[in-house]
């Protein structure tokens, strides 16, 4: 019941009708409804692997993001939002389901023989398709094991509601394979399901996904959609197309790679890192594909406005976790993917939707990913399944001003990790409370506070100085663990 009475409270908030509309008779209530109001459609856009200073209105000078960057002027940009885990498998289960990954029971990134996401789940895409919404998921789905690698159960979008599905993986990720037609190296079979290429000359799988977004958007226009474009870029092995990475390469010269065993160098005849693939820093490679997410993002907004659906439609921008240390540099943030310091876990967060959200906007307002399930079921007006548990909270509130707070105090992370990712990432788990952020270090119980509000990287560790805040705040998050179900490997020091 809470969450219906907030759906309608938000509801009539969208549509514009004041809080006296609400003594309307039901007949006159919904005839003002039908009236004012057409469900909007729903576009989500995630990137992987992206970085919160990736984007040039986030305030990068070297990567090019016209579309994104208008985007945002167009919109509201997010300084405080943030991944529910610092690797990809977890988000994406959140995202989906509006749960925190302890409580799903997805907490790393999913092997190729791993059991997958329960459809059990009442997932968003379930809930917008029975209320009448058209749902395709595009690109990178990563909530499942492949039988192609020998797992049981093989679980696909289309098992968790939506209606089209398009090049999705069908086996392990296949790194740096994004031309036509997308085999990895010695592998024998295309990774995704992409039985013909679309595109003249070299298809390039960014461009590939693009394309498909804007048919998606062509074929349900005449009804409401929710359109979830996960792209697989820019995760590594980057491998950007030829033309950009070399526009990139002359914008500044690549420093050393942090590798020299590039796969794909070594497959092109080459030793070390020559293409530069690996470079820690102003990276041609990523810039690339950035540049092509980028690209999308202009022909989906074109296709928008060509179709008369810009003004009804919340696009939203993201990224399942930071960027990877190997190839960018996440400062001012501390850390990157798999870790839970700020690198690992802020990410870049754009909403557009005329007229819902006031142009260039900036809130600072904290924000996680499982808080877009109750969003996108508020923006649609749609009540919640009563069977499907949420730990978000609609920030449809924000997103009609910047200064509004969603009400709730803490934000958690669980990472549980039996052996160090290879990235560096430790067992570990996570809580922010308005300005301060505790870590609680698993295998060696220790934990380390920090004032976001005067140190967003995070140098100093204010837990000796702060004993009792630092000990109120890890009692708050074992407490959580309990109520969520988290596990914790065996033989490490912190307990649930």
């Amino acid at each position: 019941m809470k969450h219906r009475n907030c759906m309608r409270r938000e509801f009539l908030a969208i549509c514009g009708i004041g809080a006296a509309s609400s003594t309307l008779g039901c007949g006159a209530l919904a005839a003002d409804k039908k009236a004012r109001f057409r469900h909007p459609n729903i576009i989500f856009i995630l990137a992987d692997d992206l970085g919160w200073a990736e984007l040039g209105c986030y305030g990068n000078n070297f990567n090019e993001t016209p579309n994104l960057d208008r985007l945002a002027k167009d919109g509201m940009r997010f300084t405080n939002a943030y991944a529910s885990a610092p690797v990809c498998s977890p988000y994406r289960a959140a995202l989906l389901t509006g749960q925190y990954p302890a409580r799903v029971g997805i907490t790393d990134y999913l092997r190729p023989g791993d059991k997958p996401l329960s459809t059990d789940h009442v997932t968003i895409a379930k809930l917008l398709k029975k209320n009448g919404y058209a749902t395709g998921m595009i690109g990178k789905w990563h909530l499942t094991g492949y039988r192609h690698h020998g797992a049981k159960v093989e679980v696909r979008p289309t098992d968790h509601g939506f209606d089209e599905e398009l090049i999705n993986e069908i086996k392990g990720v296949g790194n740096g394979a994004n031309f036509f037609p997308y085999v990895f190296r010695k592998q024998k079979i295309c990774w995704l399901n992409v039985k013909k290429k679309r595109l003249a000359g070299n298809e390039y799988l960014v461009d590939r996904m693009n394309i498909e977004a804007v048919d998606f958007i062509d074929r349900n226009k005449d009804r409401p959609f929710f359109l979830y474009l996960s792209h697989f870029a820019p995760h590594t092995i980057l491998n950007g197309k030829p033309e950009l990475v070399a526009k990139y390469r002359r914008k500044h010269a690549p420093p050393t790679s942090t590798r020299t065993n590039c796969y794909l160098c070594q497959d092109a005849g080459k030793t070390g890192d020559p293409d530069n693939h690996w470079a820690p820093h102003h990276n041609p490679h990523l810039a690339a594909m950035i540049e092509s997410i980028d690209d999308g993002v202009g022909m989906i907004v074109k296709k928008l406005s060509e179709s008369g659906l810009a003004d009804n439609t919340l696009i939203v921008f993201t990224s399942d976790n930071g960027g990877e240390s190997n190839v960018t540099l996440n400062g001012p943030l501390r850390g990157g993917k798999s870790s839970l310091y700020e690198g690992g876990i802020r990410v870049p967060l754009i909403a557009r939707w005329p007229g819902k959200v006031s142009p260039n906007t900036v809130c600072d307002g904290v924000t996680t990913n499982v808080d877009f399930y109750p969003t996108f079921a508020s923006a649609a007006a749609v009540s919640i399944d009563p069977k499907q548990h949420l730990d978000g909270v609609s920030i449809v509130p924000m997103l009609g001003d910047p200064k509004s707070r969603v009400k709730r105090d803490d934000v958690y992370w669980h990472y549980p990790l039996d052996k160090p990712h290879f990235l560096g990432g430790v067992s570990s788990g996570a809580v922010r409370n308005g300005r301060w952020k505790l870590i609680e270090f698993f295998e060696t119980g220790k934990c380390e506070l920090y004032d976001l509000g005067a140190d967003g990287g995070e140098k100093t560790d204010l837990s000796a100085k702060f004993p009792k805040r630092a000990a109120e705040m890890r009692q708050r998050l074992s407490k959580w663990r309990k109520s969520a179900g988290a596990k914790i490997p065996a033989g490490q020091k912190v307990k649930v």
